[in-house]
């Protein structure tokens, strides 16, 4: 299977959030999404695929003495550089899109030009092209994105990592999709909780909660974890699922440990109700490098802004972590990799969100409904910018309109990364 790149395009779209979003680095009330198209070549087959991400800087980008509007710009000149050269940042020669999405991973990491822009920052700006590749390239061949493993084919980048071959281990991870996942509801740190029990429990049926807590007073993230979990039981959920994301907010393996034990003697069901932890401290896990057993051993705790190479997947699993919290932002080479790697040496897998909207909500359901991925996939655009979900209104509203906890679509009949529909 080669693919060649013909040519890609970009563009930008404000999207104001509906509500704010709190996390440990800031506040976010508004974003710029990134729209792209690419247009590819199968043999004689020509087709144009489309991708979307959020440019969140605050999440990708934080820190450092450039203001905010100074590094979104500097994300959209690095999404406009990619997709004037796309070829030549992909290789410059047709290859499977699988390898054509590493190469690209592999390129902006080498960006002089852009050298003041994290990894991270620069995976989230690539990813819509990713998604684009493969997209064009199931519609080109008028198949799924996710069936581009029923045959070995040679990628040079990822096959080392694998004892047969990437495309076998890819195809081994896959299941036969489901069409519905269970729905998570993000709960920030200031969220009025009758309010947000009524809408999520209410109106929506989640019983899934991802608790923002900001990880700098045990005492305090533990009461309000157990505050969650009670205000979900009043509202008529029997078994409330909690996951907690201090977005890197704790300083060591001790301090969660801490909040753990906290938690456990605050509120024993609370506790239970745990499902599991996203990366609680500093995201370079090379430079701030803890042993995760104790914590493991209770809960399992997911690694997310610190992986960003697939150099670092072994080192991720000698520290202890027992799963990867992947987003598609990242890449989707680049996940999907990382997820064959990770349930192939008995790590576990969640599906976590940038607040995808529209394209790239669609291509985050697809990944979670292919993958084996932990309780459903977190999708939280229709809770901060449903505004930007309108266009695909009615017709996928059992994806933007969750009923009864489960976000709803049926994968059959989705080519490449479903943008057709």
């Amino acid at each position: 299977m080669k693919i060649r790149i013909l040519e890609a395009s970009v563009e930008f779209i404000e999207q104001p959030f509906l509500r704010p979003l709190q996390i440990s680095s800031g506040t976010i009330t508004q974003t710029t999404e990134a729209r792209v198209r690419v247009r590819v070549c199968v043999g004689s087959e020509e087709a144009e695929g489309r991708g979307s991400i959020y440019l969140s800087d605050l999440w990708a980008w934080p820190g450092g003495t450039e203001a905010r509007g100074q590094k979104e710009r500097r994300m959209r000149e690095l999404c406009e550089h990619l997709a004037a050269g796309l070829f030549d940042a992909c290789g410059g020669e047709p290859e499977h899109p699988l390898e054509l999405g590493l190469r690209l991973h592999e390129r902006i990491s080498a960006l002089d030009f852009f050298e003041e822009m994290p990894l991270l920052a620069k995976a989230v700006c690539a990813s819509p092209f990713d998604a684009a590749i493969h997209d064009a390239s199931g519609q080109a061949m008028r198949r799924s994105a996710f069936d581009f493993y029923c045959e070995p084919c040679a990628v040079p980048s990822a096959d080392h990592w694998f004892t047969e071959g990437v495309c076998q281990a890819v195809r081994q991870i896959l299941r036969q999709p489901l069409a519905e996942l269970d729905a998570w509801w993000i709960v920030s740190a200031k969220d009025d909780l009758d309010a947000v029990m009524r809408q999520a429990v209410g109106r929506h049926g989640i019983g899934c909660f991802k608790v923002k807590i900001l990880g700098t007073d045990n005492e305090a993230d533990a009461l309000r974890t157990s505050q969650i979990y009670q205000a979900a039981r009043r509202q008529g959920v029997a078994s409330p699922v909690l996951s907690i994301d201090s977005n890197e907010g704790n300083p060591d393996a001790d301090a969660v440990l801490d909040y753990l034990e906290r938690l456990k003697a605050t509120d024993e069901h609370a506790y239970a109700a745990l499902d599991y932890i996203e990366q609680p401290t500093a995201r370079d896990i090379v430079k701030h490098p803890f042993n995760w057993q104790k914590v493991g051993a209770r809960k399992p705790v997911f690694l997310d802004e610190g992986l960003t190479s697939l150099e670092l997947l072994p080192v991720a699993r000698e520290q202890g972590w027992s799963g990867l919290a992947l987003k598609t932002c990242k890449g989707h080479s680049f996940a999907l990799v990382s997820a064959a790697w990770a349930l192939n040496h008995g790590m576990k897998i969640s599906l976590q969100d940038l607040t995808n909207p529209g394209f790239s909500a669609i291509h985050a359901y697809l990944f979670g409904a292919y993958l084996p991925v932990r309780k459903g996939v977190e999708l939280n655009s229709p809770q901060y910018t449903p505004g930007a979900n309108e266009p695909w209104l009615p017709r996928l509203d059992g994806l933007f309109c969750v009923k009864g906890g489960k976000h709803r679509l049926n994968p059959a009949g989705c080519i490449g990364l479903g943008s057709t529909l």
